[in-house]
């Protein structure tokens, strides 16, 4: 099933490309609750994280897990397709009760981000049982890389939370703008589950020592961690150097990138022979 899932990433991430494209031609504002931007973002985010935890789970002792990440891509698409549809209509996507079907998109959205966080929950919950078929190094990782992505669901939940309160206040267009606020902390955790393991499966192919491969990921998890928790305490404090959505971008690009990085480098000097760590 794993070629299943894998698909469903690749055409995830194509379908937020295409949408830059779209956006590149048709322009049209970068910022605010409507925008290419939307469907760019999502689809490539929720494209790469179908792409890691497929692989991910791998290093994870993991009850159902078709069935878990068959939800997780499932509910991905969905998100994905909704936005898109929204996009496309020209009308907000989240917290939008302008019409019965708008007020639909917007329920579904809501019921499916409970859906990925519950399953990111159960998989975090999974990645912290002993696993002896798994190096030090990269249990460590993917234990840091799951919990700094449960990280990203709960800031995620906040931001829902916080736009559905000003919508049943009859405040919705401030909903966009509050639930904005925290776009910079929910993107910056959302790809360590790529970034730590990527980087754990890298150093399996360049350094011999699996002692030492643990200092280089326990070194690598504190700096992504106060990295990670400087941005998130800005979000927070209200300080803004970027825009919410410019900062979010930046961060999952820079995050992404560097995973993706390591593991293009990982397979080009990989030595013949079973790699350590996997």
């Amino acid at each position: 099933m794993n070629r299943l899932w894998y698909l469903i990433g690749v055409l995830l991430v194509l379908a937020g490309l295409v949408h830059l494209g779209v956006f590149v031609v048709d322009g049209g504002p970068w910022e605010g609750a409507v925008s290419w931007r939307k469907p760019f973002t999502f689809g490539v985010s929720f494209g790469l994280s179908v792409l890691t935890l497929t692989w991910v789970s791998q290093f994870v002792r993991l009850r159902a897990r078709s069935l878990l990440l068959g939800a997780f891509a499932a509910a991905s698409t969905l998100e994905v397709a909704l936005i898109t549809v929204q996009a496309w209509r020209g009308v907000p996507s989240h917290f939008n009760m302008e019409t019965a079907f708008d007020a639909t998109i917007a329920r579904t959205l809501a019921v499916g981000g409970g859906v990925l966080i519950a399953i990111t929950i159960t998989m975090t919950i999974a990645a912290f049982r002993p696993n002896p078929d798994v190096t030090p190094s990269m249990r460590l990782a993917v234990r840091a890389g799951f919990a700094t992505l449960l990280a990203a669901m709960a800031f995620g939940a906040i931001m829902i939370a916080r736009g559905v309160l000003e919508v049943v206040t009859g405040n919705q267009q401030l909903a966009y703008t509050v639930a904005a606020t925290l776009k910079p902390a929910h993107a910056v955790f959302m790809h360590g589950v790529l970034l730590l393991p990527a980087l754990s499966w890298l150093l399996s192919r360049t350094l011999p020592s699996e002692a030492v491969r643990l200092r280089w990921i326990r070194l690598a998890t504190w700096l992504y961690v106060a990295v990670a928790g400087a941005v998130s305490a800005l979000a927070v404090a209200g300080i803004t150097v970027l825009t919410p959505s410019t900062a979010s971008l930046l961060c999952a690009a820079a995050v992404s990138g560097l995973a993706i990085a390591a593991l293009a480098l990982g397979t080009l000097k990989a030595p013949s022979g079973r790699p350590h760590g996997s």
